[in-house]
């Protein structure tokens, strides 16, 4: 920015609106997992067979899962400003109406609701960080805000604990439904889109739109719409897409291992102490924030150094998959800290694996970010239908053995599918004719 012969620096608005996205997730991952927190004592009282609480755990996946590719859409025709705002406060009622629930039906009908009114979140996520953040800073930027899920789940976990301790599973679904309603409303007040922002200036607008950040592009509120079948068929006929879809799913496996049964298989099935159990277990969320982190820098690094984006963005989530299957390590062995050991090891991995995100605005058609999100969110969160339940009934009979085998098998499945599937990365073509295909 010039004014009267004076060069400014570009300013550093972007990092103020990815802090606010981080607490988002912060926010959004607490009220996914309170649940896990609250399994042991809330299936006591309203006697839940382990079955049953395999399907209250996967309710959450059912509708985020289905709703991901009209929250793509929604992201794409509405502003993130308002569009977050009004998840987070009816997401988080959803999560406070889970304090006073009296049995299965109406737990699961409220995590149903849960998950519908968060399904926009990431297709949102992705859309802010595209139109704030260059490519070459993106997987950067995608690194930081994903490890809101596991800081705040590494710190928050023994306090959600300890707030169980004292107010019961009730205060605590009370509890994070509350500040979820206090956080919309602050976001709503904060956030602005970068040509709306009062305190970006014309310098660090170019520098975003130089690197390929996209904020010129659609206006939120106009009648154009992305939506046709056409369109869908595109983001499912990609064979690289299928790659990075396959592998996300492999990736959410781990993931909603953690979310949902982690604490209950400590609990009851290795027979810790719920309190010690809640610190224990903020043991492998540090060790995902830290693979996530390291696997967002260094992959940002070698696209920096010259490397090929294909080898800089894939290489990581190939290691990150691979270790992944290291969490059957814990079937071997009785001792608690190897146990804690094997599951960091793992959940490090699959943090390293979570820059998958990157490869939505790298690959797919740029009029169609949100929707391929969309499709991308719920292919890899069928994993949040299939595996607490699929787990559910591999415990059945007290031996959580089998389970861990499942999650190391899909990790491997997961690495597969990007060593074979996905070639190399390059903008997915527009077979439209009133279209050319977009360089990377």
């Amino acid at each position: 920015m010039k004014q009267q012969g004076i060069s400014f620096p570009k300013t550093r608005a972007r990092y103020g609106m990815l802090a606010l996205v981080f607490v988002n997730v912060v926010i959004n991952y607490l009220d996914r997992s309170n649940l896990s927190v609250a399994a042991s004592a809330l299936s006591k009282d309203l006697q839940l067979a382990p079955e049953q609480l395999g399907y209250v755990f996967s309710a959450f996946g059912w509708t985020y899962a289905l709703l991901q590719i009209p929250g793509g859409l929604v992201a794409d025709r509405f502003g993130p400003r308002v569009l977050y705002a009004f998840c987070l406060i009816t997401w988080s009622i959803a999560t406070l109406c889970q304090g006073f629930v009296k049995g299965f039906a109406s737990l699961f009908s409220l995590r149903l609701a849960t998950g519908a009114f968060e399904a926009p979140s990431y297709p949102i996520n992705n859309r802010i960080v595209t139109s704030w953040f260059p490519d070459h800073e993106r997987a950067s930027a995608i690194s930081m805000y994903v490890s809101g899920q596991f800081i705040g789940l590494a710190f928050l976990t023994p306090v959600l604990v300890t707030v169980q301790a004292y107010a019961g599973w009730k205060g605590l679904f009370i509890g994070t439904g509350m500040v979820g309603i206090v956080w919309g409303v602050i976001w709503y007040l904060f956030y602005r889109d970068p040509l709306k922002h009062s305190g970006v200036n014309e310098a660090e607008l170019a520098y975003i739109e130089e690197g390929g950040g996209l904020f010129r592009g659609k206006k939120s509120g106009t009648s154009q719409t992305v939506w046709s079948w056409a369109n869908l068929r595109q983001v499912f006929s990609s064979r690289t897409l299928w790659g990075v879809y396959i592998g996300q799913f492999a990736v959410n496996a781990t993931l909603w291992f953690f979310l949902t049964w982690f604490p209950t298989y400590l609990v009851q099935y290795r027979g810790l102490d719920f309190i010690k159990s809640g610190y224990l277990a903020s043991v492998p969320f540090l060790a995902a924030c830290a693979g996530l982190l390291l696997s967002g820098f260094v992959s940002d690094y070698l696209v920096k150094t010259g490397t090929s984006v294909s080898v800089a963005r894939k290489a990581p989530i190939i290691a990150g998959l691979l270790l992944s299957i290291s969490i059957i390590g814990a079937n071997y062995t009785n001792d608690t800290a190897m146990i804690i050991f094997f599951m960091a090891l793992a959940f490090f991995g699959s943090g390293m694996a979570l820059i998958s995100w990157v490869f939505v605005s790298i690959l797919s058609p740029k009029h169609l970010i949100g929707l391929t999100g969309g499709v991308f969110n719920f292919m890899g969160n069928l994993a949040s239908i299939v595996v607490p339940i699929v787990i559910g009934y591999l415990a059945k009979g007290g031996n959580f053995k089998p389970a861990l085998v499942f999650i190391g098998a899909l990790g491997l499945v997961g690495a597969c599918s990007y060593i074979f599937l996905v070639g190399k990365i390059e903008r997915v073509v527009v077979r439209e004719h009133t279209r050319e295909k977009i360089p990377n």
